[in-house]
């Protein structure tokens, strides 16, 4: 385990030295998500919180008029989740609970303004599978794939709530297709390209549940220069006014 510093020392985070941990993935999730104009409250729900990040992110961007649950599977992750809000000084807005998230119509139909989600990258059975299991089920879709991720989110959001997700570029076609399927369309769209010249390896989605047509394709997030340094749009996700 290791005790870590993210978004330059704003967050410190104790993290596995072999599991999901913080990356670039997360740190963009994060800095994409909107709450809805003059919203008097919004409550969301992250799927698979692991360490918390995510969640804890969220509440350093929105520290008024914004609660978060964050619901994990793995009982070592979820200690860890609980442990970085303690001693990050959150208050009662944000919690953590384990769940598997297939479970979720133990929670109000309709409860949340909001989904936050990072679902595993790979299928069951394709990709090398890590020799830690804590990885393994957060890259691969052992306990969580995406339809259990759309028909949960489905269940969850209230009409007209909020879907943020990173994914594999790769999947995109899938990932929207279940996305509509689960009545939650895709409103606004970014990818993410390693650098100019390259396929984009990621994208970023906000989908707005019982939304009418209508995708915003937004400019494209460049990682890295020519000259390998990172671009200010990637570092400016870092940053926390």
């Amino acid at each position: 385990m290791t005790h870590d510093e993210i978004l330059y020392g704003r967050l410190k985070l104790w993290q596995p030295d072999k599991g999901p941990r913080v990356s670039m993935d997360t740190v963009l999730l994060a800095d994409y998500v909107r709450l809805r104009p003059r919203a008097r409250l919004s409550s969301f729900i992250e799927l698979g919180a692991a360490t918390g990040a995510v969640s804890l992110m969220l509440a350093l961007r929105f520290p008024e008029k914004f609660s978060v649950l964050g619901i994990e599977i793995q009982p070592e992750l979820l200690e860890m989740a609980q442990r970085n809000l303690r001693e990050n000084g959150f208050g009662d807005n944000v919690s953590f609970r384990r769940m598997d998230l297939r479970d979720y119509r133990t929670l109000e139909c309709g409860a949340f303004d909001g989904v936050v989600v990072n679902p595993p990258y790979e299928e069951t059975g394709r990709g090398r599978r890590s020799p830690s299991e804590s990885l393994s089920i957060a890259r691969q879709s052992d306990c969580c794939t995406v339809t259990d991720v759309m028909d949960a989110s489905k269940w969850l959001l209230n009409n007209k709530g909020r879907f943020f997700a990173v994914f594999r570029a790769d999947r995109m076609a899938e990932f929207l297709a279940l996305m509509r399927g689960a009545k939650i369309e895709p409103k606004r769209l970014k990818l993410v390209y390693p650098r100019q010249g390259e396929s984009a390896g990621l994208f970023l989605v906000e989908g707005l549940k019982g939304g009418g047509l209508g995708l915003d394709v937004e400019p494209p997030l460049f990682v890295s220069r020519e000259d390998g340094r990172y671009t200010d749009a990637l570092l400016r996700a870092y940053e926390i006014a």
